[in-house]
């Protein structure tokens, strides 16, 4: 059951239809925040909105890609525009190519940066113009593979850790307008996009032997980390990168 954390406040989340994004806006929701998701596909981000409406919350969709800067930066100010403000981003949507750098050609490496990186910094620089005056917290997510790298996933390495340091950046800049930029650093989610991974048994059970709490993370304990840096309570929290991993960044090894 929700507290109220979020009471009054407008927010917005890019790739919202599954996974960490559907889990964040359902836990805002949840928190009394009125949630508006955006996505390329309108089915999942329909369902998302038909569970918090369910559950008594309030939440639009917007089927909106984040790497059309045009789109996204009407889709953010038509929110300012219908609810008056907007006090919280997570830009969460992101898009990779995998496979080796010596088969990676130019098309393939752009196609990590356009969402995960271009967008971030889109909403980012929307978000921050329209909080000047009221102040706000913007949340971006990273990964793990931002911090360690990753063979075959050269170019979302390379992504995520640019977000990490550009968010270093913006919470530099809108610390004076009240305006906190932090991170949240996800390693192994099961979510649609690890699904594949983690179906096998097999490599469910190596990747869960690396992760120092000895299973992978569920979407709502990501929402939850989110909520904290998104909400008040964090009011004296900015530039900071947050792993929610079960320890896999903290260790080299753990005893197999």
């Amino acid at each position: 059951m929700g507290h109220g954390r979020l009471r009054d406040k407008v927010a917005f989340i890019t790739g919202a239809g599954t996974g960490i994004g559907a889990a964040t806006a359902l836990r805002f929701a949840e928190e009394g925040a009125t949630v508006i998701i955006c996505g390329r596909r309108r089915e999942p981000l329909d369902e998302v909105v038909a569970r918090i409406a369910m559950a008594g919350g309030k939440a639009e969709a917007l089927q909106v890609d984040v790497s059309d800067e045009k789109a996204f930066g009407s889709a953010l100010a038509g929110v300012v525009k219908r609810h008056g403000k907007l006090d919280i981003l997570v830009n969460n949507a992101m898009a990779y190519t995998y496979g080796p750098i010596t088969d990676t050609n130019t098309e393939s490496w752009h196609g990590n940066f356009s969402t995960s990186v271009d967008g971030t910094f889109w909403g980012t620089r929307e978000a921050m113009k329209h909080m000047q005056a009221t102040g706000g917290a913007i949340v971006n997510i990273a990964s793990i593979c931002g911090l360690l790298g990753t063979a075959w996933m050269s170019g979302y390495s390379a992504a995520k850790a640019a977000i990490i340091n550009f968010s270093r950046a913006a919470a530099a800049e809108g610390a004076a307008q009240g305006i906190r930029v932090n991170v949240v650093i996800p390693a192994v989610v099961e979510t649609p996009a690890t699904a594949g991974m983690l179906s096998d048994a097999d490599a469910r059970r190596n990747t869960e032997k690396l992760i120092p709490l000895g299973r992978v993370g569920q979407p709502e304990e990501l929402a939850n980390a989110i909520l904290f840096l998104a909400s008040d309570e964090a009011s004296y929290v900015t530039g900071a990168c947050l792993p929610v991993d079960g320890g896999r960044s903290a260790v080299l090894v753990t005893a197999l």
